[in-house]
């Protein structure tokens, strides 16, 4: 609703006498407000706007149906009501005049099947770069506020599916499709299948305050095989090899340890490319949106999967400390909603945290993960728990630790369930249950063994701690000792 005054604007302006322009809202999603509220709302804002139709889809069958995941978005529909074409966030002007003046043809060019978006745009800090730009190059949430945004690039296959995936992923507000990294400037499609070195990539814009990179990345290695080289389901050749590639060089480190865990879970090398993104053009309007255009089209992955939020998940941003003490301090990790776990945990993670459920032996990533960082609790509160540096192989088929990152992060309790007697470890501050600690471990380090569901922990890399906010603890992480 943000765009009432520009779009009423350009209902009176004679250019766009061959266009319907009509503004939709969808009470109740996208974090716009309930129905009621918003019926109540809009009486006062209507007096100005008493001309301009304004629906109302309370069901959000519409923008489901259009994929949209952020307002304002601008759905170019033809006269049969087909979607020609979606863009997120706002358009400006010119790109506005520019549909208008393609209204009478309904759309042809944009139909094209050569046409690639009108309002490609160069990104100033790479002259090779083509973007979608919204409006002065900013996305903006139902409150009218500039989106926190940052990018990445994902080649996965044919990029149809990824895209319409991704663009299924909380947090992400968009995503586009194209070709990367190749040898030639602006390349077709044809151009592409031919040779030209560019890999199908799917430019992904994400809101950085709702989500992080590690969190997009799990997301993406869920429907990629990382150890196939230049194929992806059905589809063979080096335009359809799997990369991620990226703008900004504090990223490398975030991707770098998201393919150390994966190469963790293959005896396989993996064959995912990791490099500095240096050419990304915009493919032809017709590859855009094109599942949303074409719902029984060829797709090889599988959507539904964005709809299962992976473990360990992004948490609320801690605030940057400056000492262990100040790291360590409970009051810090005290801000999670237990009313909505349910929500904000995968079921796995709920039935150990919170159910005191146990994980399948050698069944978690983290039992052969030993890179250097922090293991996180809580994926409820974020508390630290365990260091890198006292995490050992022990053979149980659980993460196991000597020791907790300090005796006070822990509690412990007697646990006589199954007719045994243990001593049940849980988190301080979410009071989570972790696992239990055995008088077993390694007589040189300690004689204990903390056996842990990897279920209950978040890893994060050593070289991610400081903007994660455990900078303090990073001259903590010593060499492992497996």
């Amino acid at each position: 609703m943000g765009t009432l005054a520009e779009t009423e604007e350009w209902r009176t302006d004679p250019k766009f006498a061959d266009l319907n322009v009509v503004t939709v809202v969808s009470p109740g999603h996208l974090n716009e407000k309930a129905d009621s509220d918003f019926s109540t709302w809009y009486a006062g804002v209507q007096a100005d706007y008493p001309k301009l139709p304004v629906l109302s889809d309370a069901s959000g069958e519409l923008i489901n149906k259009l994929g949209v995941q952020v307002y304002p978005s601008w759905a170019i529909l033809d006269k049969s009501g087909n979607l020609v074409h979606l863009v997120k966030g706002n358009i400006s002007a010119e790109q506005a005049y520019a549909l208008a003046e393609n209204a009478n043809n309904d759309f042809a060019e944009l139909k094209a099947g050569s046409a690639k978006p009108a309002n490609a745009q160069t990104l100033d800090n790479n002259s090779k770069i083509e973007t979608i730009k919204q409006k002065e190059g900013v996305y903006y949430n139902d409150k009218g506020k500039a989106i926190n945004t940052r990018s990445i690039y994902l080649a996965g296959g044919c990029f149809w599916g990824v895209e319409a995936y991704m663009e299924r992923v909380e947090g992400v507000v968009d995503a586009v499709s194209g070709y990367a990294n190749g040898d030639t400037a602006n390349p077709s499609y044809e151009q592409v299948i031919r040779g030209s070195g560019h890999a199908e990539a799917v430019k992904v814009t994400y809101d950085a305050d709702k989500t992080d990179l590690d969190t997009i990345l799990k997301y993406y290695f869920r429907v990629i095989d990382p150890t196939s080289l230049n194929k992806q389901g059905n589809d063979h050749g080096v335009q359809y090899r799997s990369g991620v590639y990226y703008t900004d060089k504090e990223d490398k480190a975030v991707i770098d340890a998201a393919l150390q865990r994966v190469q963790s879970q293959y005896k396989q090398k993996i064959v995912v490319e990791n490099e500095p993104l240096d050419n990304f053009y915009l493919a032809e309007m017709y590859h855009q949106d094109y599942l949303a255009k074409n719902p029984n089209g060829y797709c090889h992955v599988d959507l539904s999967l964005a709809d299962d939020k992976p473990e360990g998940t992004a948490r609320t941003k801690l605030a940057p400390v400056s000492t262990v003490a100040e790291t360590l301090n409970p009051k810090r990790y005290a801000g999670f909603d237990k009313g909505a776990l349910k929500n904000t945990l995968t079921k796995a993670q709920y039935n150990i945290t919170q159910d005191a459920g146990t994980e399948r032996a050698f069944s978690h990533e983290y039992d052969n993960l030993f890179a250097p960082g922090i293991y996180v609790v809580d994926v409820v509160s974020g508390e630290p728990l365990f260091l890198s540096t006292d995490k050992y192989q022990s053979g149980c088929g659980w993460p196991s630790f000597t020791k907790p990152i300090d005796m006070q992060v822990i509690t412990q309790h007697e646990d006589t369930a199954f007719n045994m007697v243990r001593t049940e470890v849980r988190s301080r501050v979410a009071d989570s249950h972790l696992g239990h600690v055995f008088p077993d471990g390694p007589k040189d380090r300690g004689g204990l063994r903390y056996c842990i569901n990897g279920g209950a922990l978040q890893f994060i890399p050593v070289d991610v701690m400081p903007q994660s906010g455990y900078a303090p603890l990073v001259k903590l992480v010593k060499p492992a000792k497996p």
